[in-house]
């Protein structure tokens, strides 16, 4: 269990660094590619290895961009722990178990890791617009909640797609999912 948190927290790291990389049209917007190894543990581990997986995953992107000491740290870590707290309430109430269900059954009121990512940018957007508005911007948030909205949702279900397909075609994962 600790090589494939250790696995996932590293991919993460290479995923932020890659993010980083990419130019961005506003400071505070992200794509969010680190978060795709966040959203395939929920199918791998225990819950609280998923949140040590977060917890990893802010500090590097935190040490990666710069910031780990500014309040841009304290966004990411909300944003990033509340998505992934929505996503594993989530995914415990209406999650599928494996990819057999994914491939051949659907339960009713089954949640695709579509369905889980949206939630998640959505958690992720609700607390960093709160953090924006006790922190910075006040009531003047409400001029950039359309855009993080927006491009948190655009984002959620890019990820979410490509999760999906993943755990769908990818021989590694199916292994990974059938050992745990």
């Amino acid at each position: 269990m600790k090589k494939l948190v250790s696995f996932l927290a590293a991919l993460c790291l290479f995923l932020a660094t890659i993010e980083n990389a990419i130019p961005k049209p506003l400071p505070f917007l992200r794509l969010g590619l680190a978060n795709l190894p966040v959203l395939l543990a929920l199918y791998l581990l225990p819950r609280r290895n998923i949140l040590q997986l977060v917890l990893f995953k802010v500090v590097a992107q935190g040490i990666i961009s710069g910031t780990l000491f500014s309040y841009v740290f304290l966004f990411s870590a909300a944003g990033s722990f509340s998505s992934a707290l929505a996503m594993i309430i989530l995914y415990e109430l209406f999650g599928r178990r494996s990819t057999t269900e994914i491939t051949n059954k659907r339960k009713l009121f089954s949640v695709s890791a579509i369905g889980i990512s949206l939630f998640g940018s959505l958690a992720s957007t609700f607390a960093q617009l709160a953090m924006a508005r006790f922190i910075l911007f006040g009531s003047n948030t409400k001029y950039i909640a359309p855009i993080l909205f927006v491009s948190g949702l655009v984002t959620g279900l890019l990820l979410g797609i490509f999760a999906e397909l993943f755990m769908q075609k990818s021989v590694w994962f199916s292994e990974l999912e059938k050992s745990n």
